[in-house]
């Protein structure tokens, strides 16, 4: 991709958001960087009524099938790398009512990314089953889950302070 095309993308509010703000565009583990710009949406909504945070969830899914998809079709490739809204959705996912700690941030990030890189079952199978914006978005999401359900248990457990 060319500069020129790099600057069309940012211009474009749906674009920006797909490419997670810019993060998509770095040479190496774009996936990563743009689970590193969930971090702030993570701590800005994570004191807020539980109604809100399923809103903003919602929202975040929601809407992130529509600029996966969108961004799908702008670059002309089914999954495209740069496109990381969905990582971005996943880490969210993957926090959501986890007290959030130094410690729980990055051990939700480093559960997120293995599941996000090594695809175990059943992520792998939705990642096979579904296409455009909404499977582009599910893998992630339903790696979220997963993240998110084994957080809870270690803190449930108390395996981790917080």
């Amino acid at each position: 991709m060319n500069q020129s095309q790099k600057w069309e993308i940012m211009r474009s509010p749906v674009q920006l958001l797909a490419v997670g703000f810019g993060s998509g565009f770095f040479p190496k583990a774009p996936g990563t960087a743009g689970t590193l710009v969930a971090i702030p949406m993570v701590l800005l909504t994570a004191n807020l009524p539980v109604l809100v945070q399923c809103i903003c969830l919602a929202l975040i899914i929601g809407l992130g099938c529509y600029i996966c998809d969108a961004a799908a079709k702008f670059v002309g490739i089914e999954d495209p790398g740069i496109v990381v809204w969905d990582e971005i959705a996943g880490f969210y996912v993957a926090m959501f009512l986890v007290p959030v700690t130094v410690a729980t941030i990055c051990l939700g990030f480093l559960i997120f990314r293995v599941f996000d890189v090594l695809k175990p079952w059943p992520i792998s199978t939705v990642e096979r089953s579904l296409s455009g914006g909404v499977g582009i978005m599910m893998d992630d999401v339903v790696a979220g889950v997963l993240t998110c359900g084994i957080l809870h248990g270690i803190i449930y457990f108390d395996f981790l302070s917080v």
